[in-house]
């Protein structure tokens, strides 16, 4: 790559201001001033929404920021991008939030889009732009310079990027990067006893040291470095993607380096033909395209495949939780496609997501990169509350100033305190699952009799602790926030963000609700399953179901859940309250299955991880825990289980 770049095409703001954009498409050139106030979080949902990701090349430079709102309009329309000439893009903080696709970015550089200046970026976000070739920044003078006509030195892109990132820049991308080098095969290294005894660390810094590159001696946080990967996985939107860029790469057939660790998980698109958009719009065709490109990747290589349900419509379960159910052990190093992956934290592993271009990567030098990252420390004391979960506690957290305004973007999150050990291993991973909505790399929970316990029933695994496996007294945290738990209440997180929190006892008004919804990788575990039940059984005793003109759809996360609510006598229940049942499937939660809104005056209240413009459809998505989401069908509007019993109870008095 040239030492220096020059940009001669035209800036689009991504103004808050919809009359502002329009003016832009329609040719008008503008300033940074003349953008007035820039949008902040803008989503990966709102760049390429789930609809236009159904293939996984340059044709997807139709479709950048279709999704993406300003004020309450939608002003992107298809090649809108493209056919203004813009060559950089400009936005506010926390860029590229949400889901890992690689497909966002793509769709931008294949639209023409060379630059991003953001003031701040979400982690894998940024790495997706890295690996492809999109430069970033978060120094907006260098729109000065660009309308002066200047020619942009690189060092401008590389400022404040680790040794190892800059040198992929430079290269233009990894894959062009990981050609030239050499990858011994993958080996955990023996503890540093000495090393141990001169420095405290996190549990997080240990998981690291122990899969380091032989290339790297230590791993200072701050640096960028490769780590062995002790199980890769991919689902059907970025498999063909990931087996497209590693063939082209590294050739066909590519040498996959321990395909027996690789696992291929068939579970976002299997909802497809039940999914009205889907059906509406005419895309299942292209769904059946994603469909292939997984399938033939699974047919051509030896690794672990985990397929939809023949006959039926669902899957064996969502990646997320199959790989905490059966594979993610204790001090592992996990990696996967979506930004989910950290849901395996839970067990006390080191997990998180990564684009396609990582993951084909993986598959061949057995390797992913990260960034040696910082930890912040959540210690929750006390005990939470009856009816207060985990998904209370997360967004209790989201709504907090520093994470809102993306503080913790690439931290760890480490759980601890006597009100998380005392949680399950399901409800820990809630806590780690929802790191991607807060910003972070992953989230953590150090393995206890908890987690050997999990593994025995789960796995019929005896399990044994090392003394290794915790932070060590005085670790170097980057900060600590502690959360008495028994203060924790019911949530909310109010439409069009996962960080519009607001406690569900501080609602004012009566939200009537049109669809109740649990399920998804956070909220489809045997805990949340308990929850649900323990609600809509007491409805029952008190001559409730499911309200007139709300349908509440109950979604499982694995074949498992389902096995485990039958084994205890749960679908009697839902069948009495008028619950509709979904297979295991990401569905509704990436808009593509049952419990979607259709139309935008609908209100749903969802146990799902985020609620952006479009998420499950276009009506507006209320977030809380499953408490909530099954006390609010019975009642018909938002309102916590502690509120409805109070309700009834004087109702009846």
């Amino acid at each position: 790559m040239e030492d220096t770049v020059r940009f001669d095409a035209r800036v689009l703001y991504l103004s808050q201001d919809p009359a502002c954009i329009r003016r832009q498409l329609a040719g008008e050139s503008i300033s940074l001033a003349e953008a007035g106030p820039l949008r902040d979080d803008v989503s990966t949902d709102e760049i390429t929404p789930v609809t236009v990701m159904l293939v996984y090349d340059e044709r997807l430079g139709r479709y950048p920021y279709v999704g993406f709102k300003a004020g309450d309009e939608m002003p992107f329309g298809e090649n809108a991008v493209k056919q203004g000439g813009f060559a950089v893009t400009v936005a506010g903080k926390r860029y590229g939030k949400g889901s890992s696709r690689e497909s966002s970015p793509l769709a931008e550089l294949s639209a023409g889009i060379r630059l991003i200046v953001a003031q701040s970026f979400e982690r894998i976000y940024q790495q997706n732009c890295d690996n492809i070739g999109i430069l970033t920044t978060t120094d907006f003078s260098v729109l000065d310079r660009i309308a002066a006509g200047e020619a942009i030195p690189m060092s401008v892109f590389l400022a404040g990027r680790d040794e190892l990132t800059q040198r992929i820049i430079r290269a233009g991308g990894l894959l062009n990067y990981s050609r030239l080098q050499q990858w011994p095969a993958p080996r955990k290294r023996a503890a540093d006893e000495r090393a141990e005894a001169a420095a405290p660390r996190t549990l997080v810094q240990k998981i690291i040291e122990r899969h380091l590159h032989p290339a790297s001696d230590r791993a200072q946080i701050g640096e960028g470095v490769f780590i062995a990967a002790d199980y890769r996985f991919s689902h059907d939107y970025f498999t063909g993607m990931s087996a497209h860029l590693m063939h082209r790469a590294f050739g066909k057939p590519a040498p996959l380096v321990d395909p027996e660790h690789i696992v291929a998980f068939q579970d976002h698109l299997v909802l497809a033909a039940q999914s009205v958009p889907h059906v509406r719009d005419g895309l299942l065709p292209g769904v059946a395209n994603l469909a292939q490109g997984h399938q033939a990747f699974a047919r051509d290589y030896p690794v672990r495949v985990h397929g939809a349900l023949p006959g039926e419509p669902g899957s064996e379960g969502i990646c997320h939780a199959l790989m905490a159910e059966r594979y993610a052990l204790p001090g592992q190093v996990i990696v996967g496609t979506d930004s989910h992956t950290p849901h395996s934290g839970a067990l006390g592993c080191l997990a998180f997501g990564a684009g396609a271009t990582e993951i084909a990567n993986s598959w061949v030098t057995g390797y992913v990169r990260c960034k040696v990252p910082q930890t912040l420390r959540i210690e929750v004391s006390g005990r939470l509350r009856p009816g207060v979960t985990a998904k209370d506690l997360v967004l209790h957290l989201l709504q907090m100033e520093t994470i809102r305004s993306g503080g913790a973007i690439g931290v760890v999150f480490e759980y601890g305190g006597t009100a998380v050990h005392a949680l399950s291993i399901d409800e820990r991973a809630t806590l780690t699952n929802m790191v991607a909505e807060l910003g972070g790399m992953t989230g953590i929970v150090a393995p206890d009799e908890r987690t050997v316990a999990f593994l025995k029933e789960r796995r019929g695994i005896d399990f044994n602790l090392e003394p290794w496996m915790r932070s060590d007294p005085g670790a170097p945290y980057c900060d600590v926030i502690r959360i008495d738990g028994e203060r924790i209440e019911p949530m909310l997180a109010r439409p069009g963000d996962p960080g519009n929190g607001v406690p569900a006892s501080a609602l004012s008004e009566a939200v009537a609700v049109d669809i109740a919804y649990g399920g998804s990788c956070t909220a489809g575990k045997r805990s949340d399953f308990d929850n649900y039940h323990e609600v809509l059984r007491w409805g029952l005793e008190h001559g409730l179901q499911v309200a007139p003109g709300t349908r509440l759809y109950l979604q499982f996360g694995t074949l498992d859940v389902r096995q485990y609510c039958e084994q205890r006598g749960y679908l009697a229940t839902f069948e009495a309250a008028n619950v509709t049942l979904v297979p295991p499937g990401c569905g509704s939660c990436a808009n593509c299955g049952p419990g979607q809104s259709t139309d935008p005056g609908q209100v749903t209240v969802s146990a799902i991880n985020r609620n952006f413009p479009g998420r499950s459809g276009p009506g507006r998505v209320w977030l809380a825990g499953p408490y909530t989401v099954a006390a609010s069908a019975l009642a018909g509007k938002i309102v916590s289980f502690e509120q409805l019993q109070r309700d009834t109870a004087t109702a009846s008095a």
